[in-house]
């Protein structure tokens, strides 16, 4: 029988290692007590849910109802909340992103999200305001199916609420010091740390740590003889593809996302920010403690980030492994999925382009597309006058350390409105929306505006999303809001491509779709100087985000609104609901 399940978020701000810690980490039990948020073992302000971290998991059953009253105790920010691979059918304005769905939760306010556990899978929940998904406004959000409904359920024996995983990278302060001193100054975007479960120590050889630095780590617990399916989440907020993999066992990948899939079997997998992936671990090794390995990819790379946990059979002393881990030697050789830009893959890449869905769904998504679009993206030297002055530090006006590059999609930065469009239309002028037909000179001009295309109800939508890779070498995820989507085809052409170059490819026939079994998910990397090509029906009428999951990305605008069917088609604005907007119009 479907439950209604009731949650309170309490948001305010926090700090690691508080007085709440004791004597954490010499007394390492203090570490565990109630209200200490360790992290990695330095001090620094965080935003945090009922003072901790991760915030609480929610656990459901699909087809629940699930309710969470948000209150926010934050003295001068607002928050919401993003149910990050719910798909919110018929539900938009619990979508959680602020002035597109709602208007934002204002300081000494609460806000009610009411949704339906709808879509099965490994889902997690973030604040989709400012830095606090950085700084430790997420959790995770698990909605299980039936034994009998599982299509995986004879491969593991366990699905426990202690197995998942939540990873991301992480600061030594306030993500907005970081942002501005990036932006604005002379300051990098590089994390210099990661956690799992908000646990973790900072990336030295263990020999090296101080007393003070030797934080306790997140330890799984299994029994020899079984199998336990693991939910692994990366809440990442900048470029950190990390890489896991287990001592002495492969992994048994069979979703992602939420969807499931033909099961491969792998010696690491890499998760990029945004992303799910469930997987099988067979406890059938000796009796003993065994390094989970966490290895930072990109940014992540270039600081030697590395983190680690423990998988424990029950039984063995409650010791850790032997063996000092190392960035070098937490990287992990062999059969990996989702390798850092390589596609397509060989025997031992494995893209996710190149994973199989296990079962269809109701819509067909085979044909030719009813609307196609291009959306090509890159750093772009122009005078984007939030970071830049036109007449007194322009880009090329200033020193290289102090340029700001500004990551855009098709030339356009994603502006938000000042009063969410799904449920205050009628307060925004016409001229606020735009799209490539509706601004010029893009390319020597910053263009910034609430960028949005829009879709007819039921279109099948294809999307040609180009790394032109010209600037940097990165790797960026991009997530779609309201919807899951099929990986049709991913490829990395050159160092560099364009947009021209990608059509060119596609009329002579050169790119090649999987349009039998593409998997499903709702979050994907595209390979720096390549394409990832996606497709999704549009049956969920609503305003929906499709933008880059890197948080200094989306800040300053690398995303677009999709505009799903037209206003008498949206269900209707729920009753009391709150209303912000412009004074001066």
């Amino acid at each position: 029988m479907a439950q209604r399940c009731s949650y309170i978020f309490h948001i305010e701000y926090y700090y690691t290692m508080s007085k709440a810690c004791y004597d954490c980490p010499h007394i390492q039990a203090d570490c565990d007590r109630m209200y200490c948020v360790a992290a990695d073992g330095v001090e620094r302000g965080v935003f945090v849910i009922n003072r901790q971290m991760p915030g609480p998991s929610i656990q459901v059953c699909q087809g629940d109802t699930i309710i969470v009253d948000v209150k926010n105790h934050l003295a001068s920010e607002t928050c919401s909340i993003h149910w990050h691979g719910i798909h919110q059918v018929g539900t938009p304005y619990m979508d959680g992103v602020p002035l597109v769905t709602q208007c934002p939760i204002s300081p000494a306010s609460s806000f009610r999200y009411t949704f339906l556990a709808e879509n099965p899978g490994t889902h997690f929940y973030h604040s989709h305001s400012g830095f606090q998904r950085a700084d430790g406004v997420f959790g995770s959000l698990i909605v299980r199916q039936s034994r009998q409904k599982d299509p995986h359920s004879s491969l593991y024996d366990y699905d426990l609420p202690e197995h998942v995983m939540l990873v991301s990278d992480w600061l030594g302060e306030l993500g907005v010091a970081k942002f501005v001193a990036h932006h604005h100054d002379d300051g990098d975007n590089k994390p210099s740390s990661m956690i799992i479960n908000g646990k973790g120590r900072i990336p030295k050889p263990r020999n090296e740590l101080t007393s003070n630095e030797t934080m306790p780590l997140s330890v799984f617990n299994v029994q020899q003889g079984k199998r336990y399916r693991f939910r692994l989440i990366s809440n990442g907020f900048l470029n950190c593809p990390i890489q896991l993999s287990v001592d002495n066992h492969t992994l048994l990948v069979i979703a992602s996302d939420g969807g499931s899939i033909q099961p491969i079997e792998v010696d690491s997998l890499i998760i990029d920010a945004g992303e799910r992936y469930d997987f099988v671990v067979n406890a059938d090794q000796q009796l003993s403690s065994y390094w989970i390995r966490l290895h930072g990819h990109m940014d992540c790379g270039s600081k030697k980030v590395f983190q680690a946990a423990i998988l424990r059979y029950i039984g063995a002393p409650e010791i850790e492994p032997e063996e000092v881990l190392t960035f070098e030697n937490t990287e992990r050789f062999g059969k990996v999925l989702n390798p850092v830009n390589f596609a397509p893959g060989d025997d031992q890449h494995v893209t996710v382009a190149e994973l199989k869905a296990l079962a269809d769904n109701l819509t067909d998504w085979t044909g030719e597309p009813d609307m196609k679009f291009y959306l090509a993206y890159d750093f772009y030297a122009v005078n984007n006058w939030h970071f830049h002055d036109s007449q007194y530090y322009p880009i090329f006006g200033v020193e290289k350390n102090h340029r700001l590059y500004t990551p855009q999609v098709n030339h356009i930065s994603l502006r938000f409105p000042s009063s969410p469009p799904l449920s205050q239309y009628n307060s925004l002028l016409p001229d606020v929306f735009c799209n490539e037909s509706t601004v010029s000179n893009c390319t020597e001009e910053f263009c910034e505006c609430t960028y949005t295309l829009d879709i007819p109800l039921g279109s099948l939508v294809e999307l040609i999303v180009i790394d032109e890779g010209v600037t940097f070498d990165a790797t960026h995820p991009f997530h779609l809001h309201g919807s899951s989507f099929r990986v049709v085809a991913m490829e990395r052409v050159a160092s560099n491509v364009s947009v021209d170059q990608i059509r060119d490819m596609d009329e002579n026939g050169q790119i090649r779709r999987n349009l039998i079994d593409a998997p499903i998910k709702d979050t994907v990397a595209v390979p720096d100087g390549g394409y990832t090509i996606i497709r999704f029906v549009a049956t969920n009428p609503g305003y929906w985000l499709f933008h880059c999951h890197l948080e200094f990305h989306i800040e300053i605008g690398m995303g677009l609104i999709f505009k799903v069917g037209d206003h008498e088609e949206l269900p209707p604005i729920p009753e009391n609901f709150p209303t912000c907007g412009n004074w001066l119009l």
